[in-house]
């Protein structure tokens, strides 16, 4: 009888081993996938209007515009998506995310009444590939590297959103800031909320986040040799 429970207990350890590999291996190969598709998408942080280029008029324009940017510039995306995933793994709750959305708003300001900021294409690259890594590494950062952080990065993707609405009345240009912080702020929050799930609920956690943040720091090496 003790043969047999020894047996079954060697066989269910087995199949729990081949699951837990099965599992890691499908992470990477979506890692990778991931990756490749961000690369051969990659443009540069100011090259992406959602209106063609345009200035939106109304304030619908300016709203859906704010909308969009954070999703089809994959530089700001992947940074956003980041955050969220950072403060899951690091128990900050949404006070990263919060600090960078309030240091975009700025950083548009400063666009808006003409004060240059040097270096943004590089700065943003930099800001990719750096929360990548914290992503990717097993140390903590303390919470007012990651304030400094949000706020730093914030500035200048702020700076770069505001390339888009320049010339733009009030309505369209309150529209648009609304716009752009509501889809930054649903980014960021829902990617918190799915690490966490993650991070619970996923055998071996140490590679749960590693594996996305490694994609996210490649992706941000590319766009940093694009921008030198």
């Amino acid at each position: 009888m003790t043969a047999r429970v020894t047996k079954a207990w060697k066989s269910m350890a087995g199949q729990t081993d081949r699951a837990v590999k099965q599992t890691s291996a499908g992470w990477r190969s979506g890692a990778l996938m991931l990756l490749a598709g961000l690369l051969l998408c990659a443009e540069p942080a100011m090259a992406h209007h959602a209106t063609g280029g345009e200035t939106p008029t109304t304030f619908l324009d300016g709203f859906l515009s704010g909308l969009a940017h954070p999703v089809i510039g994959l530089d700001h995306f992947a940074f956003v998506v980041a955050v969220g995933l950072l403060s899951a793994k690091q128990g900050w709750g949404p006070l990263f995310p919060v600090c960078f959305l309030l240091a975009a708003l700025g950083g548009t300001s400063l666009h808006l009444n003409l004060v240059d900021l040097p270096a943004v294409e590089i700065a943003i690259s930099l800001s990719v590939l750096i929360i990548g890594l914290l992503l990717w590494s097993k140390r903590s950062l303390p919470l007012i590297g990651a304030i400094a952080l949000g706020i730093i990065a914030g500035l200048f993707h702020g700076y770069a959103y505001g390339e888009s609405i320049i010339g733009a009345t009030p309505a369209p240009l309150a529209a648009y800031l609304l716009g752009f912080t509501v889809m930054q702020g649903a980014i960021a929050l829902g990617a918190g909320w799915l690490g966490d799930r993650l991070l619970h609920h996923t055998t071996g956690r140490a590679m749960t986040l590693a594996i996305p943040g490694l994609a996210i720091a490649g992706l941000g090496l590319v766009f940093l040799l694009q921008a030198i």
